[in-house]
Formats: structure tokens, C-alpha cells, sequence
């Protein structure tokens, strides 16, 4: 997305400054259509409606059943090339390809994560798209919206109350002390947190261990939350979460604990998906928000079952480059849900393409270097590694590419040529986009090209098969995605992944956990390095889930707070307006 908090930008041609209001203020000035005739739009009638205020709703589950005659929407996922800090604005790019669609004569339904406050409050300061394709009302989106993520915590932390509860109690299941695997969770970034020590004080206080807390979007309950396909779904999951091992290294779960029924009611009003719109009024469904990097990164399954039948297109977006999230959207979500893509849009920035030759750096919160900012498509084709790859990597699963061009007006037409031919050497469809600025009429060229890549014959299929070992689907990825020349793993990883195998867990897709800044596990490899050496330093379990995720690099489950978090800026005006939000 474009630093929103700048005003003056400018044009395409470099000739003048022109302002542009702040993302905030240009939702502000959207018009809001009653929900229920952007639910009429889907086909979904008022008695599948939970209306909360006048500009929020939840949709009954049993709008799965009511639509599942209905024609079946052509499946669209949105990912990227290898992202820099400041992302590669694909939620702005699947809301203006949205909205595009109707610009160009076709229904499309919208279907999102819900913002993580913990980022919100953090760094991003808002994540509802930008400019003039966003999701509305953006206040609401980005600050609680209907409180499913307070239920995740609720449910999740109810669960570790109830393990502390069993050892206090006598620790009849034998659970190693030592080998407690569920935390505590909140939606708000705090370093202090990420390691604890709880039970201090008298004996009555519980018993003594270290534990920490992760943020909710990480929590194995949202990524649970957001691949059951029904209510019953997720109370079966839960009861597999996997809290602890013994001595002997057999695994205790919530259901033994006792603590999956009573998450599960806690849970129950939270699986109806929200509904919400753009600012050109298509339909919008906001559901579950899972980590990016620990867990898949992908909204929820039980949103998509039922906007798949809710128009002619349903796009959706997975979390980081192609390498992570479509990766997993392929591989973990599309298993789950059944459903099978027909076309993976990958957005693409000159800035990154630039970042990805290697000689520039790009810092969130600070200014992007002059000579980043200078015309050179050498520079661009330098990067252009990168997005060959991620291309490859879209191809590898039997689906069609389509490149989108993210333009910022700092940008340079020999520049988005640059990509252009990239894209078409590559084998890919390329457009040019301009929904930032122009809303879907600057994404129409990007319909265009989806509708003409959603015409050709699938050939999707899973990278792996469920049969193959844990450790033959990790290579799998690490070789054929990141490009790496083998996997070495630690002697924890070795042994984790071995008791996982012995206990039944063999079966269940990878989910690896790197970094999102390099196709391979090092952030500081740029491009599309090959030849180098993925290292496991652990593996976990999210059984409930239903994913193993082996650990690459150090991974942070709880973020910190910058030196200058959006927190700080983000308040009321004298008239009672939010401010602070990007």
C-alpha cells in the first residue's frame, strides 16, 4: 500500500504535486448501501442477516446450505512477489479487483482477514485497503469490528487457565512441566509478555513455570477458527489441540483437559462470518485473521463456502509473498475447504522489484531512499528474479498467473515496462493498476486479465500428497518453493518431527514458519537465491489445526512496539472523530 500518511504525491509523469486525503478521510466520505442489498447482491436474503449497527452484519452458517445450488463463483486468490516492509498492497488490490468487476460487468464477492489490533496500534495504523479501495466503515474494521478476535483470546486463555487448573490440581494426566506448549494470548503487541514466569506467590497461587504470551492472530484457536467448515467442525478440532506432552512424550490435549466444550460455546457467534462492503459498495466478508508466518495467513473457509456462491468471481487474499501464503492457500486452505482456484493475481511494486537488486534498503517508518525513487528499469530487471520465481511458484500448483502492477506515482513508465516484460517472459498476464487513485475504474484492465486467465482449463493440484512424510513435504516446499538446495534439521527438530510421526500427526499438511522477506529462510538473501540450506530449528504441532509448522529463524509469536507506534497518534479530535488511522 502507499504511505497514506504522506498527502502530497506526485502525478504518474513526475510534472506536478497533486493532493490526496488521507485514507481515513476518503472513507469518511464513502456511502454506505443498507447491508441488506449488499447481501441481495449474494443471493443471501435478511433472515441470514445479524445485524450489528447499521453497517455491520453477521451471516447466519446456514447460508452454506440456502447457496450451495446456486453457480459456483470462479476462485481467485491474491498474493505477491517477496513483499519489502511496507508490503505490496495486496489487500488494496484485491478491493480495487473487486470492485473492478463491476466496472467490467461481473459480480464479485470480497472475502478478507479482520485486522490484527496488534499491528493496527503498531506500525500499520489501519489495514482496510487504501485510497479509494477500501473496505468501510474502516474504524469499525480495524477496531474490533464484531469481536471475534476477543473471543479467540477468550477461548484460547480459558484453555490455559484450565492446564494450570490440572497441574494445581494434582496433575493427573502427567503433564511435563517442562514441556507445556499452550501459552496466553492478547491482541496487542508487548515484548514484556513474550516470556513469563507465572504461579508466584503462595501455594494457592498455582504452580511455578515459565510460560508467555503470543498475540491472538497467532493462537493455534484462530487458525482453527478459520479452517473448520461448521460449528461441530471446530468443537472437534479444539478437542485435538495438542497442550503439552508427558515425560513419555505422549501428547495431552483440551479435550482431556476438559476445556473444548466451553471454548467452543465461546466460540459459536464468532464462526458467522461479517459482512461489510466497499466503497463502491461490493460485498465484503471479513473472517478470522491467522498469523502470516506461524500459521497459514488465509481467511476463513466456512467465509469462502459461502461466498463462492455469492457472485461470479470470489477473490480472496493470502498473507505475505507466494511463497507463503498461496503456498498455503494452496496446500493447507484448499485442502481443507474443498474448493479449487482458478486463477492467483501477484502484485508487484517497482520499489520491491528495486529492493530485490540488492542495492537498496527499505526501512518501515522511514523515508524511501532518492536513488530507489530515480528512473533505472535496469534496477527493476536486477529484482526481476523475484518475481520470475514467485510466478514459477503460482505455476507449480497448476494455477494461472496474472501479474498486477501495483503503480505508485513516483514510478516511471520504462519502469512498469520493465515488469511488464518480465511478466510476459515468465509466461504470465500482466496489467497495469491504478485502484489506489482511481478506484475499480483503475483495476479494470487487471478484470480483464483475471477473467481471461479464470477461462482456462484448471489444473490445479496439492504440492505434496497427505501420505508423504513430514519431513519429504518439508523438503518438498523448501526445493521446489524456496528454491533451497537441501534441509538440515537440529537434533530438537529431528526428534520432534519423529515423535509427531509416532503419534499419528504424519498426515497433516506443513505450515513453515520464516521469514517473509526472502523466499529463502534468511532475510537477508534478495531475489531468488538458490542453492542454499533451509534449517529447521524446531517443529511444532497445530493438531487441532490440522498442520505441523517447523520453525526456520527466530520467529516472534508476540510483537513489539516500535519507538513510534501508531498508538501514540491515534485518539479523538475535539468533534469526536477518530484520528490516528491509515
Amino acid at each position: 500500500m502507499w504511505d497514506t500518511r504522506t498527502t502530497n504525491y506526485p502525478n504518474f509523469l513526475g510534472e506536478s504535486k497533486m493532493a490526496f486525503p488521507s485514507d481515513l478521510a476518503i472513507a469518511r466520505a464513502g456511502t454506505l448501501k443498507p447491508l441488506t442489498d449488499i447481501a441481495a447482491q449474494m443471493g443471501i436474503g435478511p433472515h441470514l442477516l445479524e445485524a450489528y449497527g447499521d453497517s455491520l452484519a453477521k451471516i447466519k452458517l446456514e447460508a452454506i446450505d440456502e447457496l450451495k445450488d446456486r453457480p459456483k463463483a470462479k476462485y481467485v486468490v491474491v498474493t505477491a512477489i517477496t513483499p519489502t516492509p511496507l508490503g505490496e498492497g495486496k489487500t488494496t488490490t484485491t478491493v480495487g479487483l473487486g470492485q473492478a468487476m463491476k466496472h467490467v460487468g461481473k459480480h464479485a464477492v470480497i472475502s478478507l482477514r479482520q485486522p490484527s489490533m496488534g499491528p493496527t496500534f503498531g506500525i500499520k495504523g489501519g489495514a482496510a485497503g487504501g485510497g479509494y479501495s477500501q473496505v468501510i466503515p474502516m474504524e469499525l474494521l480495524n477496531l474490533h469490528l464484531t469481536g471475534d478476535f476477543h473471543a479467540v483470546t477468550a477461548a484460547h486463555n480459558l484453555l490455559s487457565a484450565m492446564v494450570d487448573n490440572h497441574l494445581h490440581q494434582g496433575n493427573e494426566l502427567g503433564l511435563d512441566l517442562d514441556n507445556i506448549t499452550w501459552r496466553r494470548v492478547m491482541d496487542v503487541n508487548d515484548r514484556a509478555l513474550r516470556n513469563i514466569i507465572i504461579g508466584l506467590g503462595g501455594k494457592a497461587d498455582g504452580v511455578v513455570r515459565q510460560t508467555g504470551f503470543d498475540i491472538t492472530a497467532a493462537s493455534e484457536v484462530m487458525a482453527i477458527f478459520a479452517l473448520a467448515s461448521s460449528v461441530e467442525d471446530m468443537r472437534a478440532r479444539l478437542g485435538r489441540i495438542v497442550v503439552g506432552y508427558t515425560k513419555s512424550g505422549t501428547p495431552v490435549t483440551a479435550e482431556q483437559i476438559k476445556g473444548a466444550g466451553s471454548m467452543a460455546v465461546i466460540m459459536a457467534q464468532a464462526m458467522k462470518p461479517n459482512l461489510l462492503q466497499t466503497l463502491e459498495n461490493t460485498p465484503v466478508i471479513v473472517h478470522a485473521g491467522p498469523f502470516g508466518n506461524i500459521a497459514h495467513g488465509n481467511s476463513s473457509v466456512v467465509g469462502d463456502l459461502i461466498g463462492i456462491h455469492g457472485g461470479d468471481y470470489l477473490i480472496t487474499e493470502a498473507g505475505f509473498g507466494a511463497d507463503m501464503g498461496a503456498e498455503r492457500f494452496f496446500n493447507i486452505k484448499c485442502r481443507n475447504s474443498g474448493l479449487v482456484p482458478d486463477a492467483a493475481v501477484l502484485v508487484a511494486t517497482v520499489r520491491a522489484l528495486k529492493a530485490h537488486s540488492g542495492k537498496f534498503k527499505i526501512v518501515a517508518g522511514k523515508p524511501l531512499p532518492a536513488d530507489l525513487l530515480a528512473e533505472n528499469p535496469d534496477d527493476v530487471f536486477a529484482g526481476g528474479a523475484n518475481l520470475r520465481k514467485q510466478i514459477e511458484n503460482v505455476k507449480a500448483h497448476g494455477v494461472s498467473p496474472v501479474v498486477a502492477i501495483n503503480a505508485f506515482p513516483t514510478d516511471h513508465a520504462s519502469e512498469h515496462d520493465a515488469i511488464r516484460k518480465i511478466a510476459a517472459d515468465a509466461g504470465a498476464r500482466v496489467a497495469l493498476c491504478t485502484h489506489f487513485s482511481d478506484g475499480g475504474a483503475g483495476a479494470t484492465d487487471l478484470a480483464q486479465a483475471v477473467i481471461e486467465a479464470c477461462e482456462e482449463p484448471s489444473n490445479f493440484h496439492f504440492l505434496y500428497s497427505a501420505d508423504d512424510s513430514l519431513k519429504t513435504k518439508i523438503e518438498t516446499v523448501a526445493t521446489k518453493i524456496y528454491g533451497a538446495a537441501k534441509v538440515e534439521y537440529s537434533a530438537a527438530a529431528n526428534k520432534q518431527l519423529a515423535n509427531y510421526e509416532a503419534n499419528g500427526f504424519g498426515k497433516l499438511p506443513v505450515c513453515i514458519a520464516k521469514t517473509h522477506l526472502s523466499i529463502s529462510g534468511d532475510p537477508t538473501l534478495k531475489g531468488a537465491p538458490t542453492g542454499h540450506t533451509l534449517t529447521v530449528r524446531e517443529a511444532r504441532a497445530s493438531v487441532g489445526a490440522g498442520f505441523v509448522y517447523p520453525i526456520c529463524g527466530d520467529m516472534t509469536t508476540m510483537p513489539g512496539l516500535g519507538s513510534a507506534p501508531a498508538a501514540g497518534i491515534i485518539d479523538f479530535d475535539e468533534d469526536g472523530n477518530i484520528v490516528g488511522l491509515s
